[in-house]
């Protein structure tokens, strides 16, 4: 049986560097976030289905459970 998936990840901005805890959407991806430190429009990195997948400690549900995610 799969492990429930984590749904709180932190994101870390890659221009200024601010943290933030956010939970994750279950049945959606995020493909865009605002940071609230910089104010700059975050998008996920080639290859990554979603902000969490680039910027996050934990990785979005779908991947965490080896399942197609957002695609």
């Amino acid at each position: 049986m799969a492990a429930e998936p984590v749904l709180q990840s932190t994101l870390t901005c890659p221009h200024c560097g601010h943290r933030a805890s956010e939970v994750m959407p279950t049945n959606a991806c995020l493909f865009f976030y605002d940071c609230p430190g910089c104010g700059e429009l975050l998008r996920p990195k080639p290859g990554d289905c979603c902000v969490f997948c680039s910027y996050g400690s934990v990785p979005c549900p779908p991947v965490q459970q080896q399942k197609a995610c957002c695609g």
